[in-house]
């Protein structure tokens, strides 16, 4: 095999399964890093409960943005 077919099964082929497949991961994690979860932390969660996951999300409170407070005089 030439390594334009092989290039070529892959980006038609395996590709869109691939992003298919983290496609609830990614959701998950962008979402949780939007309201002030931890990104990496629901992205690996996802992979274990991905729609659950998710409804969890939608369901916690956004975390208030933290703020320095300046000790300074």
């Amino acid at each position: 095999m030439t390594l334009s077919v092989i290039l070529l099964f892959f980006e038609i082929i395996l590709a869109p399964f691939i992003l298919t497949l983290i496609a609830p991961q990614l959701i998950a994690a962008f979402f949780a890093r939007s309201i002030g979860r931890s990104f990496w932390f629901w992205f690996w969660i996802s992979f274990l409960i991905p729609i659950i996951s998710i409804i969890i999300l939608m369901t916690l409170p956004d975390k208030p943005a933290q703020t320095v407070v300046s000790t300074d005089q």
